[in-house]
């Protein structure tokens, strides 16, 4: 009598070419999970080829999700494939004081840690829903707990996903999809090079989180269907302490860490 291998689950995760994208892919493959992995990056090729040695099957897209054809090209390439859990990672940051700041480089933000998350968001729930199980993780932060001078557009952007993660969840509660937010903290990736922050107190700091604990973290509360994980003490008590602080308050604080020349 044949056996027949049972299906493995497939995973999605978007800006895995590096950082926390890149770990939440690892603990995928790790568990079982084949993978479809998106990112613009050139390392993105790179990336596979470190997944592929823990068994799983990498499919790479090469998309810009910050476009509505990049995001359709990815719902093109799932046409007719059940994706088993999500993690709607890809994001930027950008820093500096509004008024001087870069508006092509801000849109652009907007619409790659938030339109293309809503947009990415409907085709998946719809899928998921029908099927009546999935798993879905937004990348949010602890800064969308608190206003984020100098860094205003990027804090927002992480609000928004916060609040839409928190309101699908109610939203599909009962259909068999999770949904769940990961809200890491300053971590160390290429984040705060990209967002040109380097000179600032936070992107100076030594003490930013291991990407590889944050993304065990999320994946762990995305694989239990917890609402939220917030990797690292330090954050937990941020945020507890945040409830309680008046918002000109956790302004003024994350001013004095993002200002630009704060490092010096």
């Amino acid at each position: 009598m044949t056996q027949t291998t049972p299906e493995r689950p497939l995973a999605l995760v978007t800006g895995a070419s590096s950082g926390i994208g890149l770990e939440l892919a690892r603990e995928f493959a790790r568990n079982g999970y084949d993978l479809i992995a998106v990112a613009e990056s050139d390392r993105l090729d790179a990336a596979a080829s470190q997944l592929e040695p823990l068994g799983s099957r990498v499919e790479t897209i090469h998309a810009d999700l910050a476009t509505h054809d990049g995001v359709e090209a990815v719902h093109d390439r799932l046409a007719g494939r059940s994706v088993d859990a999500a993690a709607i990672n890809a994001g930027v940051g950008s820093g500096g004081r509004f008024p001087d700041t870069d508006l092509d480089a801000e849109l652009r933000l907007v619409d790659l840690n938030v339109r293309s998350a809503v947009h990415l968001a409907k085709y998946l729930t719809r899928e998921m829903t029908e099927r009546g199980r999935g798993r879905i993780l937004f990348t949010s932060s602890i800064a969308s707990t608190h206003p984020d001078a100098y860094e205003a557009v990027y804090g927002a952007s992480k609000t928004f996903l916060q609040s839409f993660a928190k309101a699908l969840r109610k939203e599909l509660a009962g259909t068999g999809v999770t949904v769940t937010s990961l809200m890491p903290g300053p971590t160390a990736t290429d984040f705060f090079r990209r967002a040109r922050m380097l000179d600032t107190k936070i992107g100076a700091s030594d003490s930013k989180d291991d990407p590889a604990e944050v993304a065990r973290v999320g994946f762990e509360a995305l694989m239990a269907g917890k609402e939220q994980a917030i990797p690292g003490a330090s954050n937990k008590a941020l945020t507890a302490v945040a409830r309680f602080l008046p918002d000109r308050a956790k302004a003024a604080l994350h001013a004095k860490l993002g200002a630009p020349g704060s490092a010096r």
